[in-house]
Protein backbone atom coordinates (compact mmCIF):
# COMPACT_ATOMS: atom_id res chain seq x y z
CA UNK A 1 0.00 0.00 0.00
CA UNK A 2 1.34 3.41 -0.93
CA UNK A 3 0.75 6.06 1.71
CA UNK A 4 2.21 8.78 -0.49
CA UNK A 5 -0.44 10.61 -2.52
CA UNK A 6 0.78 12.71 -5.45
CA UNK A 7 -1.33 14.74 -6.06
CA UNK A 8 -3.48 15.04 -2.96
CA UNK A 9 -6.81 16.81 -2.72
CA UNK A 10 -8.19 18.92 0.11
CA UNK A 11 -11.68 19.55 -1.13
CA UNK A 12 -11.20 21.26 -4.49
CA UNK A 13 -7.60 22.22 -3.74
CA UNK A 14 -5.06 20.17 -5.68
CA UNK A 15 -1.86 19.80 -3.64
CA UNK A 16 1.43 18.21 -4.76
CA UNK A 17 1.44 15.62 -1.96
CA UNK A 18 0.08 14.74 1.47
CA UNK A 19 3.04 15.92 3.56
CA UNK A 20 2.28 19.30 5.15
CA UNK A 21 4.36 21.85 7.05
CA UNK A 22 2.78 23.21 10.21
CA UNK A 23 2.12 26.77 11.33
CA UNK A 24 4.71 27.36 14.04
CA UNK A 25 4.26 30.59 15.99
CA UNK A 26 7.44 32.62 15.92
CA UNK A 27 9.09 30.19 13.51
CA UNK A 28 7.29 29.66 10.19
CA UNK A 29 7.78 33.22 9.00
CA UNK A 30 8.47 34.50 5.49
CA UNK A 31 12.20 33.55 5.41
CA UNK A 32 11.35 30.10 6.82
CA UNK A 33 8.83 29.61 4.05
CA UNK A 34 11.31 30.79 1.44
CA UNK A 35 13.55 27.94 2.57
CA UNK A 36 10.90 25.25 2.82
CA UNK A 37 8.83 25.98 -0.29
CA UNK A 38 11.59 24.84 -2.65
CA UNK A 39 11.18 21.28 -1.34
CA UNK A 40 7.47 21.33 -2.25
CA UNK A 41 5.49 20.12 0.75
CA UNK A 42 1.80 19.59 0.07
CA UNK A 43 0.96 22.85 1.81
CA UNK A 44 2.86 25.32 3.98
CA UNK A 45 0.95 27.14 6.71
CA UNK A 46 1.80 30.65 7.87
CA UNK A 47 1.98 31.46 11.56
CA UNK A 48 -1.43 31.70 13.19
CA UNK A 49 -3.13 35.11 13.22
CA UNK A 50 -5.85 36.38 15.51
CA UNK A 51 -9.26 36.75 13.87
CA UNK A 52 -9.97 40.00 15.69
CA UNK A 53 -6.66 41.58 14.70
CA UNK A 54 -7.16 40.58 11.08
CA UNK A 55 -10.61 42.12 10.75
CA UNK A 56 -9.25 45.28 12.41
CA UNK A 57 -6.69 45.44 9.60
CA UNK A 58 -3.78 45.35 12.03
CA UNK A 59 -0.60 45.83 9.94
CA UNK A 60 1.52 43.51 12.08
CA UNK A 61 -1.01 40.75 11.49
CA UNK A 62 -0.89 41.23 7.74
CA UNK A 63 2.90 41.02 7.85
CA UNK A 64 2.60 37.52 9.34
CA UNK A 65 0.68 36.61 6.19
CA UNK A 66 3.31 37.84 3.72
CA UNK A 67 4.02 35.35 0.96
CA UNK A 68 5.10 35.14 -2.65
CA UNK A 69 3.85 32.93 -5.46
CA UNK A 70 6.65 30.39 -4.98
CA UNK A 71 5.07 29.43 -1.65
CA UNK A 72 1.85 28.03 -3.11
CA UNK A 73 0.04 25.94 -1.99
CA UNK A 74 -0.15 28.05 1.14
CA UNK A 75 -2.47 27.97 4.12
CA UNK A 76 -3.53 30.64 6.59
CA UNK A 77 -4.42 29.74 10.16
CA UNK A 78 -6.88 31.66 12.32
CA UNK A 79 -7.11 31.64 16.10
CA UNK A 80 -10.09 32.97 18.01
CA UNK A 81 -13.31 31.93 19.67
CA UNK A 82 -15.97 34.25 18.24
CA UNK A 83 -18.15 32.75 15.48
CA UNK A 84 -19.21 36.24 14.35
CA UNK A 85 -15.61 37.12 13.54
CA UNK A 86 -14.73 33.76 12.01
CA UNK A 87 -16.53 34.19 8.69
CA UNK A 88 -15.17 37.68 7.87
CA UNK A 89 -11.65 36.63 8.92
CA UNK A 90 -11.76 33.49 6.77
CA UNK A 91 -12.97 35.56 3.82
CA UNK A 92 -10.01 37.90 4.26
CA UNK A 93 -7.64 34.92 4.14
CA UNK A 94 -9.31 33.79 0.92
CA UNK A 95 -9.19 37.28 -0.57
CA UNK A 96 -5.45 37.43 0.12
CA UNK A 97 -5.03 34.44 -2.20
CA UNK A 98 -4.50 31.61 0.26
CA UNK A 99 -5.29 28.06 -0.84
CA UNK A 100 -6.54 26.75 2.53
CA UNK A 101 -7.78 28.29 5.79
CA UNK A 102 -7.34 26.48 9.12
CA UNK A 103 -8.84 26.98 12.58
CA UNK A 104 -6.36 26.64 15.43
CA UNK A 105 -7.74 24.56 18.31
CA UNK A 106 -4.35 23.31 19.43
CA UNK A 107 -2.15 26.16 20.66
CA UNK A 108 -1.44 25.39 24.35
CA UNK A 109 0.05 28.70 25.56
CA UNK A 110 -1.76 30.52 28.36
CA UNK A 111 -2.05 33.88 26.62
CA UNK A 112 -4.05 32.16 23.86
CA UNK A 113 -6.14 29.74 25.91
CA UNK A 114 -7.13 32.21 28.63
CA UNK A 115 -9.91 33.65 26.46
CA UNK A 116 -11.02 30.22 25.25
CA UNK A 117 -9.05 30.32 22.00
CA UNK A 118 -6.55 27.78 20.70
CA UNK A 119 -6.70 24.56 22.68
CA UNK A 120 -9.11 26.34 25.05
CA UNK A 121 -11.77 25.54 22.43
CA UNK A 122 -11.34 21.84 23.25
CA UNK A 123 -13.48 22.54 26.32
CA UNK A 124 -16.37 23.71 24.11
CA UNK A 125 -16.61 21.28 21.16
CA UNK A 126 -19.95 22.64 19.95
CA UNK A 127 -18.40 26.11 19.65
CA UNK A 128 -15.74 24.63 17.37
CA UNK A 129 -18.57 23.44 15.16
CA UNK A 130 -20.19 26.89 15.13
CA UNK A 131 -16.93 28.61 14.21
CA UNK A 132 -16.17 26.12 11.46
CA UNK A 133 -19.68 26.46 10.06
CA UNK A 134 -19.22 30.23 9.79
CA UNK A 135 -15.87 29.79 8.07
CA UNK A 136 -17.17 27.19 5.61
CA UNK A 137 -20.17 29.38 4.78
CA UNK A 138 -17.94 32.38 4.07
CA UNK A 139 -15.36 30.93 1.67
CA UNK A 140 -14.84 28.73 -1.37
CA UNK A 141 -11.39 27.49 -0.36
CA UNK A 142 -11.19 24.38 1.84
CA UNK A 143 -11.54 24.84 5.60
CA UNK A 144 -9.50 22.66 7.96
CA UNK A 145 -9.06 22.52 11.74
CA UNK A 146 -6.13 21.57 13.96
CA UNK A 147 -6.77 20.12 17.41
CA UNK A 148 -5.08 18.33 20.26
CA UNK A 149 -6.44 15.06 21.60
CA UNK A 150 -8.09 16.83 24.52
CA UNK A 151 -7.49 19.34 27.28
CA UNK A 152 -5.97 16.68 29.53
CA UNK A 153 -5.90 12.90 29.89
CA UNK A 154 -9.29 12.87 31.62
CA UNK A 155 -11.02 14.74 28.77
CA UNK A 156 -9.91 13.14 25.51
CA UNK A 157 -12.56 14.26 23.02
CA UNK A 158 -10.77 14.30 19.66
CA UNK A 159 -13.09 11.68 18.15
CA UNK A 160 -16.14 13.74 19.10
CA UNK A 161 -14.59 16.87 17.62
CA UNK A 162 -13.76 14.97 14.43
CA UNK A 163 -17.45 14.24 13.95
CA UNK A 164 -18.43 17.82 14.80
CA UNK A 165 -15.90 19.21 12.33
CA UNK A 166 -17.17 16.89 9.62
CA UNK A 167 -20.76 17.97 10.19
CA UNK A 168 -19.67 21.62 10.04
CA UNK A 169 -18.17 21.11 6.59
CA UNK A 170 -14.44 21.05 7.31
CA UNK A 171 -12.60 18.93 4.75
CA UNK A 172 -9.80 17.83 7.08
CA UNK A 173 -8.84 17.72 10.74
CA UNK A 174 -5.27 17.64 11.99
CA UNK A 175 -4.91 15.73 15.25
CA UNK A 176 -1.87 16.31 17.45
CA UNK A 177 -1.39 13.24 19.60
CA UNK A 178 -0.86 15.19 22.82
CA UNK A 179 -3.15 16.96 25.26
CA UNK A 180 -3.06 20.65 26.05
CA UNK A 181 -1.74 19.80 29.50
CA UNK A 182 1.20 17.92 27.97
CA UNK A 183 2.18 20.88 25.77
CA UNK A 184 5.21 19.33 24.01
CA UNK A 185 6.31 17.02 26.80
CA UNK A 186 6.40 13.26 26.50
CA UNK A 187 5.74 11.18 23.39
CA UNK A 188 2.73 11.80 21.19
CA UNK A 189 0.03 9.13 21.48
CA UNK A 190 -0.78 8.11 17.92
CA UNK A 191 -3.62 5.85 19.11
CA UNK A 192 -5.71 8.99 19.58
CA UNK A 193 -5.12 9.84 15.92
CA UNK A 194 -6.21 6.32 14.99
CA UNK A 195 -9.41 6.85 16.99
CA UNK A 196 -10.18 9.93 14.89
CA UNK A 197 -9.56 7.99 11.69
CA UNK A 198 -12.09 5.43 12.93
CA UNK A 199 -14.59 8.17 13.78
CA UNK A 200 -14.27 9.95 10.42
CA UNK A 201 -16.65 9.18 7.59
CA UNK A 202 -15.70 11.73 4.93
CA UNK A 203 -13.41 14.19 6.67
CA UNK A 204 -9.70 13.59 6.11
CA UNK A 205 -7.51 13.02 9.16
CA UNK A 206 -4.00 14.49 9.24
CA UNK A 207 -1.63 13.05 11.82
CA UNK A 208 0.69 15.29 13.83
CA UNK A 209 3.21 14.77 16.58
CA UNK A 210 6.78 13.39 16.67
CA UNK A 211 7.28 13.19 12.90
CA UNK A 212 11.00 13.91 12.86
CA UNK A 213 12.10 11.71 9.96
CA UNK A 214 10.93 9.78 6.94
CA UNK A 215 10.75 6.59 9.00
CA UNK A 216 8.63 8.32 11.63
CA UNK A 217 6.20 9.49 8.96
CA UNK A 218 5.93 5.97 7.56
CA UNK A 219 5.30 4.63 11.08
CA UNK A 220 2.57 7.21 11.62
CA UNK A 221 0.79 6.24 8.41
CA UNK A 222 1.05 2.55 9.28
CA UNK A 223 -0.03 3.01 12.91
CA UNK A 224 -2.92 5.43 12.42
CA UNK A 225 -4.18 5.01 8.87
CA UNK A 226 -4.20 8.81 8.55
CA UNK A 227 -4.62 10.49 5.18
CA UNK A 228 -1.71 12.93 5.51
CA UNK A 229 0.93 14.02 8.00
CA UNK A 230 1.70 17.48 9.33
CA UNK A 231 5.34 18.01 10.25
CA UNK A 232 5.94 20.62 12.96
CA UNK A 233 9.21 20.78 14.90
CA UNK A 234 10.72 18.32 12.43
CA UNK A 235 10.92 21.14 9.89
CA UNK A 236 13.15 23.32 12.09
CA UNK A 237 16.63 23.23 10.58
CA UNK A 238 15.48 20.58 8.11
CA UNK A 239 13.58 22.40 5.37
CA UNK A 240 14.07 19.30 3.19
CA UNK A 241 12.29 16.83 5.49
CA UNK A 242 9.37 16.49 3.05
CA UNK A 243 11.80 15.00 0.53
CA UNK A 244 13.16 12.63 3.17
CA UNK A 245 9.60 11.48 3.85
CA UNK A 246 8.75 11.12 0.16
CA UNK A 247 11.89 9.02 -0.33
CA UNK A 248 10.98 6.64 2.47
CA UNK A 249 7.33 6.38 1.42
CA UNK A 250 8.55 5.60 -2.11
CA UNK A 251 10.76 2.77 -0.86
CA UNK A 252 14.07 4.63 -1.09
CA UNK A 253 16.50 5.43 1.69
CA UNK A 254 16.62 8.77 3.41
CA UNK A 255 19.48 10.86 2.02
CA UNK A 256 22.43 11.63 4.26
CA UNK A 257 22.64 15.33 5.07
CA UNK A 258 26.07 16.52 6.18
CA UNK A 259 27.02 19.27 8.59
CA UNK A 260 28.19 21.28 5.60
CA UNK A 261 24.75 20.87 4.01
CA UNK A 262 23.24 22.23 7.21
CA UNK A 263 25.67 25.13 7.37
CA UNK A 264 24.95 26.09 3.75
CA UNK A 265 21.21 25.92 4.42
CA UNK A 266 21.62 28.03 7.55
CA UNK A 267 23.59 30.62 5.60
CA UNK A 268 20.94 30.79 2.90
CA UNK A 269 18.17 30.99 5.49
CA UNK A 270 19.95 33.79 7.28
CA UNK A 271 20.46 35.70 4.04
CA UNK A 272 16.68 35.54 3.57
CA UNK A 273 16.27 36.87 7.12
CA UNK A 274 18.64 39.77 6.42
CA UNK A 275 16.67 40.70 3.32
CA UNK A 276 13.35 40.67 5.17
CA UNK A 277 13.90 41.77 8.78
CA UNK A 278 15.37 44.87 10.37
CA UNK A 279 18.82 44.60 11.96
CA UNK A 280 17.58 44.11 15.52
CA UNK A 281 15.17 41.34 14.55
CA UNK A 282 17.77 39.74 12.28
CA UNK A 283 20.19 39.52 15.21
CA UNK A 284 17.55 37.84 17.40
CA UNK A 285 16.64 35.46 14.59
CA UNK A 286 20.27 34.41 14.17
CA UNK A 287 20.29 33.11 17.75
CA UNK A 288 17.09 31.17 17.08
CA UNK A 289 17.67 29.59 13.69
CA UNK A 290 21.38 28.97 14.26
CA UNK A 291 20.53 26.41 16.90
CA UNK A 292 18.01 24.71 14.60
CA UNK A 293 20.48 23.76 11.89
CA UNK A 294 23.51 22.83 13.97
CA UNK A 295 21.94 21.49 17.12
CA UNK A 296 23.13 18.02 18.05
CA UNK A 297 26.11 16.97 15.97
CA UNK A 298 29.57 16.50 17.56
CA UNK A 299 31.63 19.68 17.46
CA UNK A 300 28.73 22.09 17.15
CA UNK A 301 28.29 22.98 20.82
CA UNK A 302 30.77 25.85 20.53
CA UNK A 303 28.90 27.21 17.51
CA UNK A 304 25.59 27.17 19.37
CA UNK A 305 27.14 28.93 22.35
CA UNK A 306 28.59 31.63 20.12
CA UNK A 307 25.52 32.15 17.93
CA UNK A 308 23.34 32.52 21.02
CA UNK A 309 25.46 35.50 22.12
CA UNK A 310 25.88 37.46 18.88
CA UNK A 311 25.32 41.20 19.22
CA UNK A 312 24.80 42.10 15.55
CA UNK A 313 23.72 40.58 12.27
CA UNK A 314 27.23 41.14 10.89
CA UNK A 315 28.72 39.12 13.71
CA UNK A 316 26.17 36.36 13.12
CA UNK A 317 26.84 36.24 9.38
CA UNK A 318 30.60 36.08 9.91
CA UNK A 319 30.21 33.24 12.41
CA UNK A 320 27.96 31.22 10.08
CA UNK A 321 30.32 31.70 7.15
CA UNK A 322 33.60 31.02 8.96
CA UNK A 323 32.92 28.67 11.86
CA UNK A 324 35.09 25.56 11.56
CA UNK A 325 32.98 22.41 11.71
Amino acid sequence: MSFLKQPFYLGKARLPNNIFYAPLAGCSDYPFRQMTSRYQPGVIYCEMVKMEALVRNDPNTFRLLDYDTSMHPIGGQLVGGNPRTAGPAARMIEDLGFDVVDLNCGCPVDKVTKDGSGSGLLKTPELIGEILHEMVSAVEIPVTVKIRAGWDESSINCSEITKIAEQAGAVAITVHGRTRKQAYRGPANWDWIRDCVDAAEQILVIGNGDVMSGEAALNMFETTGCDAVLVSRGTMGRPWIVQDIINVLSGAEEPEWTLEDSRKALLEHYQHVLAYQNQRKATVDARRIGCWYLKSAPGTKSFRQQISRVKSSEEALDLIQNFSL
